[in-house]
């Protein structure tokens, strides 16, 4: 754990009016109560039954985000209390998140997932995939959710310019989606791009919502 790098990072932040989600997977509650005594609300997990565990001995003004590869059989255990669900990558996983969310009677917010990566292993929309995703008539009935946003993951990789160009195409497509078909949602505001090796490049190129670990926890367990 590094607060003086923790400190530096809310600073920066702050300034560029970016929100940090600290990434706590894998790390112990101990070191998440550290990282909460020392003013950070907004925490990611990966795994739902981790999160789902963690929520329990936490404090309860904690914002849980949901930062990882989504199953539906696993939205169950977190929709009682999650606050924003960052990798819906299916139509079948926003009916799930809507029916979850219904049964608890709230609303629960998500960011749609674009594949800007090469890598295969990333998931995620196309833009044309997201606009027929809000075309279709089920999409309609969904009540309980609220999409505020768009999240991506960059190319693991050295070549700095090439994730330029992939946080660069998320922005374009996240402008284009709020001019035209969220131009009448004042909810739709977040852009989620940026880890701990380029979330300085996501900041020039627009993001306004990093997801980082590494940088403040120390590697994974």
């Amino acid at each position: 754990m590094n607060l003086e790098v923790y400190r530096q990072l809310i600073q920066e932040l702050n300034k560029n009016n970016v929100q940090l989600v600290a990434v706590s997977k894998t790390k112990p509650v101990e070191d998440i109560e550290q990282l909460y005594n020392a003013g950070q609300r907004v925490f990611g997990e990966n795994r739902a039954k981790e999160l789902q565990k963690k929520e329990r001995q936490l404090p309860k003004d904690i914002e849980w985000h949901m930062i990882g590869h989504m199953q539906s059989n696993k939205v169950k255990y977190i929709a009682p209390f999650v606050h924003l669900i960052h990798s819906v990558d299916s139509a079948s996983l926003l009916q799930e998140i809507n029916k979850r969310a219904k049964q608890n009677e709230r609303t629960i917010k998500v960011l749609l997932q674009v594949h800007i990566a090469e890598e295969e292993s990333k998931y995620g929309f196309d833009q044309q995939e997201i606009i027929d995703l809000l075309a279709e008539e089920s999409f309609q009935h969904y009540q309980h959710i609220e999409i505020v946003g768009l999240m991506g993951m960059a190319t693991f990789t050295d070549d700095t310019e090439k994730v330029r160009r992939e946080f660069k195409h998320l922005k374009s497509i996240f402008d284009e989606l709020k001019q035209t078909a969220f131009e009448d949602k004042p909810e739709f505001t977040t852009l989620s791009m940026g880890m701990s090796g380029d979330y300085k490049i996501a900041l020039e190129e627009g993001s306004n919502m990093v997801r980082i670990g590494s940088l403040i926890f120390g590697e994974r367990n």
